[in-house]
C-alpha cells in the first residue's frame, strides 16, 4: 500500500508562483515578439508550417483553412481563430510595411471590413519571406526544439536577414506589460545596421541619419520630429501623426479638403468614426463651414472629401480637425521585445545591435555547415579522383571480391585475403590502398559511366570548386571583417530587391490652434416634450406658433443662444447643457433626448425643474425634500461649468420633490400624503449653501412625507382639488415653520 503524503503549501505562495508562471507564458509564448526575427511564436509557427507544406512564393496557393489546420495541429495549439488573425495580418499591405504573406482573396480592408472565413481564401508565402526568412533554415543555424506534444521539431526562431521587428512593427497586449513597436522602412533600416556593423559605438542620433523615424504603410506625417532622438534612446515615448490633406477647387468657387492619407491609428473603424466625428461637428455647431462628407476611397487609395462653404477660412477649419478628430493622433511606443529569454524595452541602438548579432551567430553557424559539407564532398572526389587513376585495380579488387565487405577491407586498410588477383603485382598495388571509409563507400557506389573522359574533367572541376568554397568559408569564419561583407552584401540584394521610397514625411508642425467663431448672441426658445425631447426654436418661430408650443411641450422658457440649461433632479444632481449643443431648427423637428446632450439619466433620475442658467443668476432657490428638509440657496451657486455637479445635500431615503425659483412668493405650503397642510411665510425658510441639507419644514406622523409644495402671494386666491375638495391655500391657517400643520378633512 502506497503511503499517502500530504504536502502542505501556503496559499499565497502557490498562487503568486502559478501567476508567475501563467504571466510568463504569456509574455514569452504568446503575445511578445522575439527582438532576433520580430516574430510572436504564432506568427513564427505559421511561416514555419508553410514553408513545410511546401507553399512557396512560385507554387500555388493553398487554403487557409489548410494552413491554419496543420499548423494548430503541429505548432500552435490555441485554436484556430488566433492563427488565422495572424494569418491575415501578414498579408495586409496596410499593417505591415512588408507583408510576409502573399493573400488571395478577401483579406479584409484598411477601412475596417474583415477578412473572408478561412474556408474562402488562399495564401502562399511571399518571395521576401522565403528568401530573407526561411532560406536558410536547412543549415543548422538556428535551434529546434520539440513541439507541444514532442511528436515534431520547430524552430526557436527562424533566421530572419534584416531586422524585421522594425521594419513590420509589432503590437501586442502580455499581462502587465505591452509592445507597441511601429513600422520603418526596410532601406532605411538596413543602411542604419550596415552603419552599426562598420561602427559599433555609433550613437542613435548619427543611426537616425539613416532612420529617419517611423515609415507608416498608410503615409501621413510625424509631426514631432524633435522628440523621435529621446523615443529612439529609451525605446518608449509617443509620436504624434497627421493625415495628409490637400485644397482642391470644386465648382461655384467651393473649396474641397482632400485627405489623401491617414493616421495609422485610424486603419479600420476609426474611420467610420471620423466620419462621424465630422458629421458631427456640423450637428452641434461647432463649424458651420461644412457643406458635405463623402468617402470617396478605392482600392487605388484613401480619399475623403470634405466640401466646404466659399469664405471658409481652410486653415482653421484643418486646425479644428486636428483638434476634434482623429485625423491627428497619438501613437504610443513602447518597443518591447523578448531578448535572451526576457522581455526587454530596448532602443533603436539595441535592437539593431542584437540582429547584428544574430547575423553574426547564424552566419557562423550556416559557413560551419557548409565548409563541414564541402569538406565531406572534398573527401569523395579526391578518393574518385585517385580511384580513376588505377581504376584497373579497383575493377581487379572488385571482381575478385566474394562480398562488399571484402571489397571495402581491400579499400581501406590494404587487406588481400580471400581476394583474387591476376597478378602478384596486383596483389601488393592493393595492399598499399588506404581510402577512407566515405571514399571507399562512394567508390563501391560509383556508376561506369563516371569513367568517361569528359566525367572524370567535370570531377576534377567539380574539385577544384570545392576547394575555393572551402577556402572561402574558411576565410569567412576566420575573419569577421569577411563575415561582415557577406552579410553587408545580402542585406545589399534585399534593399536593392525590396526597398522603396518612404511614405512617411517626418517634420516639426506647429501645435493646432482653432479659433472658434464666436457666436451672435440672441434669445431663443427652449421647448421640451413629456418624452424628453429638447430642441431650441427662434423667437419669432415661437411666437408664430405659441399656443402648439404650450399645448405639446412640457417645458418651455427663453434663454441665450450661448448660455445654459440647468437640470435639476429628484437625486440632488444639477446637470447643465450648452444651448449650442441642443438642435436648433424648424417647430416642428424632433429634437433630441435630453439624455444624449447631458450625464442626465431618466432611467433613474427624475426632473424637477428646467430652467436658464441666466435666470439663476438674478434670484434665489427654494429646495423642498420628501422627507421635508427646506433651504433657500442663492441662485449664484449653481452657475458651474461642470456638466454635473451636486445641488443640495439628502439624508438617507430622502429625495428632492420641488425646486422653485423664488421671484414674488410670500407662502410656501408643504401638503403631505396624510392630508396634512402647513402655510408658512417663505422668509422663515433660512439662506443656506447648496452642501448644506437646511432645517425641517413641517413635523410629519410616522410613515408620512410631502408630497406637494405650493407657493403663493398673500392677496391672490390660489385653489386646488384634494380629493374631490376645492381648498383655496391662502386660507388654510398660517402657522410657523417646523409645527404638524392642519389636517383636511374631506
Amino acid at each position: 500500500m502506497i503511503e499517502e503524503k500530504i504536502i502542505k503549501t501556503e496559499y499565497s505562495e502557490v498562487m503568486q508562483k502559478s501567476y508567475i508562471d501563467y504571466a510568463m507564458s504569456v509574455i514569452v509564448a504568446r503575445a511578445l515578439p522575439d527582438v532576433r526575427d520580430g516574430l510572436k511564436p504564432v506568427q513564427r509557427r505559421t511561416l514555419y508550417d508553410m514553408h513545410e507544406l511546401g507553399i512557396r512564393y512560385d507554387r500555388p496557393y493553398r487554403k487557409s483553412a489548410r494552413i491554419v489546420g496543420d499548423t494548430m495541429g503541429k505548432y500552435h495549439p490555441h485554436g484556430d481563430s488566433s492563427i488565422y488573425e495572424a494569418l491575415v495580418v501578414m498579408t495586409q499591405e496596410f499593417k505591415k510595411g512588408l507583408p510576409l504573406i502573399d493573400g488571395h482573396g478577401n483579406f479584409g480592408n484598411i477601412e475596417g471590413d474583415g477578412a473572408a472565413a478561412m474556408r474562402y481564401t488562399e495564401a502562399r508565402l511571399a518571395k521576401i519571406t522565403q528568401e530573407a526568412f526561411l532560406s536558410d533554415l536547412d543549415k543548422d543555424v538556428v535551434d529546434f526544439l520539440p513541439n507541444f506534444d514532442e511528436t515534431e521539431k520547430e524552430p526557436s526562431v527562424l533566421p530572419v536577414k534584416i531586422p524585421n521587428l522594425l521594419i513590420n512593427g509589432s503590437e501586442g497586449i502580455a499581462v502587465g506589460m505591452a509592445t507597441s513597436i511601429p513600422p520603418h522602412n526596410l532601406a532605411e533600416t538596413i543602411d542604419a545596421m550596415k552603419a552599426y556593423m562598420q561602427n559599433e559605438n555609433i550613437t542613435t542620433k548619427e543611426l537616425m541619419r539613416y532612420v529617419k523615424g517611423p515609415d507608416f504603410p498608410t503615409g501621413g506625417v510625424v509631426i514631432n520630429q524633435d522628440d523621435l532622438l529621446d523615443i529612439y534612446e529609451t525605446g518608449s515615448g509617443k509620436i504624434k501623426v497627421r493625415g495628409k490633406v490637400e485644397i482642391e477647387k470644386s465648382k461655384g468657387g467651393r473649396v474641397n479638403l482632400v485627405i489623401t492619407e491617414i493616421p495609422y491609428t485610424m486603419i479600420g473603424v476609426n474611420i467610420a468614426k471620423f466620419l462621424m466625428d465630422v458629421a458631427n461637428l456640423a450637428e452641434t455647431k461647432k463649424t458651420t463651414d461644412i457643406v458635405d462628407i463623402s468617402n470617396q476611397s478605392s482600392k487605388e487609395g484613401i480619399r475623403i472629401v470634405i466640401e466646404l462653404k466659399k469664405d471658409t477660412d481652410v486653415e482653421n477649419f484643418k486646425n479644428l480637425l486636428y483638434k476634434k478628430t482623429r485625423l491627428e493622433d497619438t501613437f504610443g511606443v513602447n518597443m518591447l521585445a523578448i531578448c535572451g529569454g526576457r522581455p526587454e524595452t530596448m532602443g533603436l541602438k539595441r535592437i539593431l545591435k542584437e540582429n547584428v548579432d544574430f547575423q553574426y551567430e547564424t552566419a557562423t553557424r550556416k559557413y560551419k555547415t557548409l565548409l563541414a559539407k564541402e569538406l565531406d564532398r572534398k573527401e569523395i572526389q579526391e578518393g574518385l579522383i585517385k580511384a580513376c587513376n588505377v581504376i584497373d585495380l579497383v575493377i581487379e579488387i572488385l571482381r575478385g571480391s566474394k562480398d562488399r565487405a571484402m571489397a571495402k577491407a581491400c579499400l581501406v586498410e590494404g587487406k588481400t585475403d580471400g581476394i583474387k588477383f591476376k597478378s602478384k603485382e596486383s596483389k601488393v598495388m592493393a595492399a598499399m590502398l588506404s581510402f577512407s571509409d566515405k571514399q571507399a563507400d562512394a567508390i563501391l557506389e560509383m556508376r561506369l559511366y563516371k569513367l568517361i573522359g569528359l566525367e572524370l574533367e567535370a570531377l576534377i572541376k567539380e574539385h577544384e570548386t570545392t576547394m575555393a568554397n572551402i577556402y572561402r568559408y574558411e576565410d569567412i569564419l576566420a575573419s569577421r571583417d569577411s563575415m561582415a561583407q557577406v552579410i553587408i552584401n545580402e542585406l545589399d540584394a534585399i534593399k536593392k530587391e525590396y526597398g522603396r521610397k518612404r511614405r512617411t514625411a517626418i517634420e516639426n508642425a506647429q501645435e493646432a490652434v482653432y479659433e472658434e467663431k464666436k457666436m451672435e448672441e440672441m434669445d431663443v426658445m427652449f421647448l421640451m416634450d413629456r418624452f424628453g425631447y429638447a430642441k431650441t426654436v427662434d423667437m419669432a418661430v415661437y411666437e408664430r406658433n405659441k399656443e402648439a408650443a404650450e399645448s405639446e411641450n412640457k417645458y418651455i422658457f427663453s434663454c441665450k443662444n450661448t448660455g445654459r440649461v440647468c437640470l435639476f433632479t429628484n437625486t440632488g444632481q444639477l446637470h447643465t447643457i450648452k444651448v449650442q449643443d441642443l438642435p436648433t431648427g424648424k417647430f416642428r423637428d424632433k429634437g433630441i433626448p435630453i439624455d444624449n446632450v447631458s450625464n442626465y439619466d431618466s432611467s433613474r433620475e427624475e426632473i424637477v425643474l428646467i430652467t436658464s442658467q441666466s435666470d439663476l443668476n438674478l434670484y434665489r432657490m427654494v429646495f423642498a425634500t420628501r422627507l421635508s428638509m427646506l433651504k433657500v440657496v442663492d441662485g449664484g451657486e449653481f452657475d458651474v461649468a461642470k456638466r454635473t455637479v451636486a445641488a443640495t445635500k439628502l439624508m438617507e431615503n430622502d429625495e428632492v420633490i420641488s425646486v422653485e425659483i423664488l421671484k414674488e412668493q410670500r407662502n410656501i405650503i408643504l401638503q403631505t400624503e396624510g392630508g396634512y397642510f402647513l402655510r408658512f411665510p417663505v422668509e422663515d425658510i433660512p439662506e443656506k449653501k447648496k452642501g448644506a441639507v437646511g432645517v425641517r419644514g413641517m413635523k410629519l406622523t410616522a410613515g408620512d412625507h410631502v408630497e406637494h409644495v405650493y407657493f403663493t402671494q398673500n392677496t391672490a386666491e390660489y385653489t386646488i382639488e384634494y380629493k374631490s375638495k376645492t381648498i383655496d391655500l391662502n386660507k388654510i391657517k398660517a402657522g410657523r415653520r417646523d409645527s404638524k400643520g392642519v389636517k383636511v378633512r374631506v
